[in-house]
This record gives C-alpha cells, structure tokens and sequence, in this order.
C-alpha cells in the first residue's frame, strides 16, 4: 500500500485497514456425522426406531426456547416466505423504525436447505441405518445491536446437528470502538470518510484481531439455543468454531472528492487493461509455471468484471472463491473513500506456521491453513499482504516512471556486507531468477532456497556434493537480490520474500518481456 499511498500522498487524509465482513460457523463436530451421531443417541438411551419423535420433540423446545427472549421483550417474530427478501434490510427497517439502539431487534424465521440425519431402511441388511441427507428445516436468525460489534445477526438450525451461523462487520465494530474512546467521526455506510485521529483509529482496529473468539462465539451460541447443555446433557459436546468467509479492506480517504472522481476512471481502466489473469493468480497466491504462465492443469477460474453499483463502479479479480476487489466507497464534503478488498473463501493454497492440530506443544512447520478461528490471526496478516499488493498494482496507473530509470540501479554493482555485489541482467541470464521469485505461491509465504533449486535446475542433484553445489549457488543469488534491495529475509524463518520495490521493478521488466512486438508498437504509435 506504501507505493500507492506515496504516489497520491498529497490528497490521502487517512487509512483504514481491517476486518470488513466476518462470517464464523459453528459445527458440533462430534456428532456432524453419522457415526457420531449413533454414539449420541446411545448414550442419550435413544432407539433408531424412537429417532423421529426424538429430534421432533428436541426441535420443538430449542425453537421455544431460541425465541423466549424475543417473545417476553415484544420483539417481531417473522417468518419469510421468499428467499428474495433481504433480511438485512429488513432488519435495519424495524431498528429504524423502534428506534433501537441497544438489545434484539427482531428473529426472521425461514426454510432453507440444510445437512441433517434421517433413517434409512437397509433391505439387504434388513436393519435401520442412521445417513447423512441434505434436506430443507427452519433457521432462526437473530438479528441485534450489540454493545461490542453493532449491527449485527446469528442463525441457527433447528434440526440435529444444530449448525450455527455468526456474522458481524469490522467497521460496526469499530464505530463502537471509537464511541467508547470518545473519538469523533462520520459514518457512511460501513466506511468512515473522516476521523478524528486516523492514528487511533486504527490501533483500535488492530485489537480486534486479539479478541478472545471461543468465549465470544460461545455467548453468542447461548443466546441462539439456551437449552444446548439440557439437549446434551448425557453426551456434553461443544461447537468448534471456523472462519466460513471474512473481507479484509483497506480504506484510503482523499480531501477532495474532485479529485478521487478523476482518479478513479483511471483506476478501472487500468485493472481492466493492464492486470490479466496471471497477474490476478500472483496477488492471490496461485502457482504459475517457470514461465509466469498460467498451468495446463488449473482447473478453476479466473474473472474480471465490472458491477455498476448505486455507489458507482465496481472492479473484482477472482480465482476459485477468493477475489480482489476496488470500489469508490463514499463522497462527501469531508472526504472520500476508495476501497481496496481482499475475499478468502479457499484456503487450501495458504500456509500458516503452527504446530500439527491436536500437538499444540510439538514442533512447528509450515503447513495447511485451517479454517478454524485458531489460524484467523494468521489469514488477517496473508490479507492484509495481499490487500496492500492489490492496491498498489494500481498504482502503476498513469505511471510515469520509465522501464530505464527502474533497472537504473540494477545496471550498477553494489555492496553487501563488506562485498561487492556484481549488477544484475534481468534480460539476460537473471532473467528466470527473477521469474522464479515472482511466482504466485511465493506471495504470502515466501520461498527457501529449496523452491527456487526446484525451479532452477531441470533435475534433482546426482550427488550430495552437487547438492552442496547448488544449494551454495541459490545462496549467492539470493546475496544478489538482497544486496539490490528487491527481496527481504522473513525473520525468524530460512524464507524471503519480494518487498514493494523488487514487486513494482520485477513486475515491470516481465510485463515488457511477455509483451508482444503488436503491443508495443502500439504503444509506440
């Protein structure tokens, strides 16, 4: 983000960067299947034969008791015949319109598709089996003004297995932050076009991310179904809680709103015609081939598209679930908000470094990213990385900057620890380095001087020595990139990773370099 900002630093008041939208599931993971459900109902003393007057009866009190609040405090109760209703909207309606401020608003009742159990006659068998089916039941959503986090709802289903749904918005959140600090802002939306202390505002946004999830989610639980404990009394189970989506924004507020109106144009044409769908990969963290090509082998999709919205125009970069996206957000007189926005919906690209689940105490490495709220510390710093890249991919728009005065600096030697360090030939034989360290999967977590072995030799080593050999000659490579300030060690780690200045230069020569001789003649014309 720092080259964007630089770039427009005369006209940018302030920054926001943070949670937006945040959606937690909960499961009851013990009995989410059938198997564990069996156990259950054993030990609850319940026959397979009995299960559909049991989970009838089971329904019947947690619905009573989910609404008892809602009933003794008056609030509406309302069930939705059609799915196109907004219940959102909705809800902001009747808050509007009885004036509440604090507390439960409303409970929108509605049938949707769910997973549940039913029993299946085995005729073979000639027995009952218990199976796992996807059927449709009543959700409650609840919808409040919370004292922590605003606006905010939480639905529940009402048939076994009892899936939660929790969903609140970082920017509500902060807005009740900076009520309680006693610091002045105005809200449009969910973004803020002037604050007060800008500085402040976001040390109290970066609290959020040391909230202590289990025993909020778990509170929120307790109001959905305040029979849970009753219901499973002969067999105590908890909800495991995960990160089903979450949006990560970064704000940047300009003084004049003149002035963003004549930027952003310039902003969508640029992510329209300059960022193709490698360019989209690297910024997720999707891998491409030695040659900075998109893999045979990829099987999913990559968007661009433009939504016009009541707001004005808004940009989105997909793969495969995640996006990136850029909107002008609000324009007032007091300032206007552009919105870079990173979206993680898959994360089985990401890393994170932790120890194996159920081995808290044992060794650390880099392995998969769970969804569960454990690694949600660790998917805030991978989007706020890759929030702050997206962002000042557009900075390049209008760039004046030449290719010649970036490789300026890479044409001389230089100096590194005590050493000279020879010039670098990005068109010549360093030119595979610098694609190599470029490569999509290295966005977030970097790479060791393995990877790039990987991608730099055709074949395995023969030998121990000759693995010593190229081992030794990575590292005097990465001296090199060090030394010309394009990469960063990743402290505490044998990981580097490209820092703003080795993104924007290494960015630029293999964009010239994949040109093509059309495309640059007619840029020449």
């Amino acid at each position: 983000m720092d080259e964007f900002i630089a770039k427009h630093r005369e006209e940018v008041i302030g920054t926001l960067s943070g949670f937006d939208r945040l959606v937690f599931r909960g499961t009851l993971r013990s009995i989410a299947f059938p198997d564990g459900f069996s156990h259950y109902l054993h030990k609850s003393a319940i026959l397979l034969k009995h299960y559909a007057a049991h989970v009838k009866q089971v329904s019947a009190r947690l619905k009573r008791a989910s609404l008892a609040v809602a009933e003794a405090l008056k609030r509406p109760i309302e069930y939705l015949t059609s799915s196109k209703v907004s219940k959102e909207e909705l809800a902001k309606e009747i808050a509007a319109r009885d004036e509440i401020r604090q507390g439960l608003i409303c409970v929108l009742s509605a049938v949707e598709p769910c997973w549940t159990f039913e029993i299946h006659r085995n005729r073979e068998r000639q027995m009952l089996e218990l199976v796992s089916r996807q059927r449709k039941c009543l959700f409650l959503y609840h919808y409040w003004m919370d004292p922590m986090f605003g606006l905010m709802n939480a639905r529940i289903q009402t048939w076994f297995p009892f899936a939660i749904q929790v969903c609140l918005n970082g920017r509500e959140w902060l807005a009740r932050q900076m009520d309680a600090h006693g610091i002045r802002y105005v809200a449009q939306g969910n973004c803020f076009p002037w604050v007060e202390d800008w500085t402040e505002a976001q040390r109290l946004m970066n609290q959020q991310l040391r909230s202590d999830w289990p025993t909020i989610l778990d509170r929120i639980a307790g109001q959905l179904n305040p029979i849970h404990d009753t219901i499973f009394s002969q067999h105590p189970v908890r909800y495991y809680w995960s990160t089903y989506q979450h949006e990560w924004a970064i704000d940047v507020v300009f003084r004049d709103p003149a002035y963003l109106h004549r930027l952003y144009p310039r902003l969508i044409h640029h992510g329209m015609a300059n960022m193709g769908s490698s360019d989209v990969m690297r910024y997720l963290g999707k891998r491409l081939l030695k040659s900075g090509e998109i893999p045979s082998n990829f099987s999913g999709e990559v968007v661009s598209t433009l939504k016009e919205r009541e707001e004005g125009v808004r940009i989105k970069h997909a793969v495969n679930g995640n996006s990136g996206k850029l909107y002008d957000k609000a324009y007032t007189e007091l300032g206007s908000v552009l919105r870079g926005e990173i979206t993680f919906q898959n994360t089985k690209d990401l890393r994170a470094y932790r120890a194996k689940e159920g081995d808290p105490d044992g060794p650390k490495s880099w392995r998969p990213m769970r969804r569960g709220i454990a690694d949600l510390h660790r998917r805030a710093e991978l989007s706020e990385k890759a929030a702050e890249r997206y962002l000042d991919a557009y900075a390049a728009a209008d760039e004046d900057t030449t290719l010649e005065e970036l490789l300026a600096k890479l044409k001389k030697s230089t100096v590194w620890g005590n050493r000279r360090v020879r010039a670098l030939r990005p068109l010549d034989e360093d030119r595979d380095l610098l694609s190599a360290v470029a490569r999509g999967e290295f966005t977030f977590t970097g790479f060791r001087n393995r990877d790039l072995q990987r991608l730099l030799f055709s074949s395995p080593p023969d030998s121990p020595a000759e693995a010593r050999r190229r081992s030794a000659w990575i590292s005097r490579k990465l001296r090199l990139l060090r030394a010309h300030s394009l990469i960063t060690k990743i402290h505490g780690t044998h990981r580097y990773q490209l820092n703003d200045s080795g993104h924007k230069t290494i960015t630029a020569i293999l964009t010239a370099l994949g040109s093509t001789v059309r495309q640059l003649t007619a840029l020449a014309a």
